[in-house]
């Protein structure tokens, strides 16, 4: 790549494009705001931080209605069931006809029928330009029995074909070394 090249304007649309090549689960985040009411928003993207302190993040549009209510409040990380679509939807912004259901656990609203649940402490908020990346400090999680609901292309799916039948779970812990590409 030359300077030139790294100096050109990103297109905003095929930007928009190649960060739709990375499937993801669907997520929205829950909480409570100081009116009492629960609000949600769906999130453009979640990620595990540290398992030691227990830590998640989430990030979403500083325009949303939630982001103005996660400024050291508790929060839920509601990742989505296939059978979720439409409160996906709802959070997307297409309302549906009446409210999606949920729960009150504690102080923090959390939505009925999730793949998986993690409530969170406010452990930090940091600038994302027109977005607020959020982590909190994971406080109690709940496992459900679907699958989650993705997002891919600017489409909702669900889980296809199992490509591995092993468990999966050697990678999380992180390679031992930085492997060089060998041409």
């Amino acid at each position: 790549m030359t300077q030139e090249t790294m100096s050109k304007p990103v297109d905003a649309m095929e930007l928009r494009s190649v960060f739709g090549q990375f499937t993801t689960g669907v997520t929205v985040v829950t909480t409570q705001g100081t009116d009492g009411k629960p609000y949600g928003a769906m999130v453009t993207a979640f990620a595990a931080v540290s398992m030691d302190p227990p830590l998640a993040q989430i990030i979403l549009t500083r325009s949303s209605r939630a982001a103005k209510h996660l400024d050291g409040s508790s929060f839920a990380i509601n990742i989505l069931s296939d059978g979720q679509l439409e409160a996906a939807k709802h959070f997307a912004g297409e309302p549906m006809d009446c409210e999606p259901e949920w729960v009150l656990n504690g102080n923090v609203p959390v939505l009925v029928g999730n793949a998986a649940t993690l409530e969170c402490r406010a452990w930090n908020n940091y600038d994302g330009g027109d977005h607020i990346i959020v982590v909190g400090e994971v406080s109690s999680v709940a496992l459900g029995n679907a699958n989650p609901l993705l997002f891919h292309e600017g489409t909702f799916r669900r889980i296809g074909e199992r490509l591995e039948d092993g468990q999966g779970e050697s990678w999380f812990a992180g390679a031992r070394s930085f492997q060089p590409f060998i041409p």
